[in-house]
């Protein structure tokens, strides 16, 4: 198992245009693409938990990885 951030972008259902970014430590089986598979259980029950808010994007990344040019 790896470590992986996820990387979730949230809006409120209020006001659509109020998004902010949540990263969560994400314990995926293997690679980043797996990640985005096993992640979509996990965020369900976060939505489910956030009936305001919606997920509008997310994606996964290494941790401390995020924003450099690999």
């Amino acid at each position: 198992m790896n470590i992986v951030e996820l990387i979730v972008t949230v809006c409120a259902l209020a006001n659509p245009n109020a998004c902010s970014e949540k990263r969560f430590a994400f314990e995926a089986t293997g690679s980043l693409k797996a990640c985005l598979m096993e992640a979509q259980p996990y965020l369900a029950q976060w939505a489910g938990e956030h009936p305001d808010q919606r997920v509008a994007a997310f994606h996964c990344a290494w941790p401390d990885q995020e924003g450099k040019d690999l």
